[in-house]
């Protein structure tokens, strides 16, 4: 496993990050023995970053990683949950839930303190709201000993700077930007950089898009996307190559970026993942891979 530090917060992250949302049942039904095995192969292997949300399988992720991580030594790993966002159409940054949920988050996770909260999904709150109330709140936790450090997520990266503008963040969580088929944040990069904001890229897979088996049928995606990545899927398979591999691979070689967060519930992929960080890159093919991606490179959709 490689390291990478996290902006200024000191915290050196595996630079594959856990993500939980698995866990919560959110791609299917997942046992709690697969999860406790699956994390404890992934801290077995050196990663130490956690990401999990109540929104996550409707808080049903952040109890069975807690279970899972229960009785290992609280300064070996880096957790990091998620306020703001609660279900579907359920949303609420206020001061008083966010201190509510931070208590709910500690209990279902069991343990006395977060490394990292983040205000989850910026874009549906309105700035104001953030800057005023929500930031505050959480730096108020913060000063309390319950959270460590304080960062944003978001789907829209101009979000960011409208924020970042207005007053300090520890870290940023961007998903779906940094991947073979959109890198766009690259263009804010140097950016976050010059505020010191570390970085935690999320979804190298594009949530789907780039693994053999396909997106899911809910995937927000258009269809130029959906065939251009088709189209990478076959050709990859035609080479004898798992395109996840390839989009893997890419994401996790920038290092500006501290940590690059995998949805998994599954040990034996935790194991696969982390033996593709040894795996020689092909470049040519990567070459090839980003040609056919090239006419849908950074576009986008919404976040629903």
């Amino acid at each position: 496993m490689r390291y990478r530090e996290l902006g200024n917060t000191g915290l050196k992250t595996s630079i594959i990050g856990y993500g939980a949302s698995p866990l919560g049942g959110v791609f299917g039904e997942v046992q709690q023995d697969q999860a406790t095995r699956a994390v404890h192969t992934a801290l077995e292997l050196g990663i130490n970053y956690f990401d999990v949300a109540p929104y996550y399988g409707a808080t049903k992720a952040e109890t069975v990683l807690g279970t899972a991580l229960k009785g290992i030594q609280r300064d070996s790993y880096i957790l990091a949950t998620k306020v703001g966002r609660y279900g579907s159409g359920n949303f609420d940054y206020s001061a008083a839930r966010v201190k509510s949920s931070v208590d709910e988050s500690l209990s279902r996770l069991q343990v006395d303190y977060l490394d990292i909260i983040q205000c989850h999904d910026i874009e549906f709150s309105s700035p104001d709201q953030i800057v005023d109330e929500t930031l505050p709140a959480l730096r108020e936790i913060q000063k309390q000993g319950k959270v460590r450090f304080v960062g944003i997520t978001g789907l829209l990266l101009t979000n960011f700077p409208v924020i970042l503008d207005r007053t300090a963040v520890d870290l940023i969580l961007s998903f779906c930007h940094y991947c073979l088929n959109d890198t766009s944040l690259e263009r804010i990069i140097p950016y976050l950089q010059s505020k010191q904001v570390g970085i935690v890229n999320a979804s190298p897979f594009s949530m789907g898009l780039l693994t053999m088996q396909g997106p899911p049928s809910w995937h927000p995606a258009s269809d130029a996307i959906k065939q251009a990545a088709a189209a990478a899927r076959a050709f990859c398979e035609h080479k004898g190559v798992d395109l996840a591999q390839v989009a893997f691979q890419f994401s996790l070689a920038n290092p500006d970026v501290a940590t690059t967060v995998v949805g998994l519930a599954d040990a034996e992929i935790v194991a696969k993942n982390v033996r593709w960080l040894d795996t020689p890159l092909d470049e040519q093919l990567l070459t090839e891979a980003l040609a056919i991606l090239a006419p849908v490179h950074n576009e986008t959709w919404s976040n629903t």
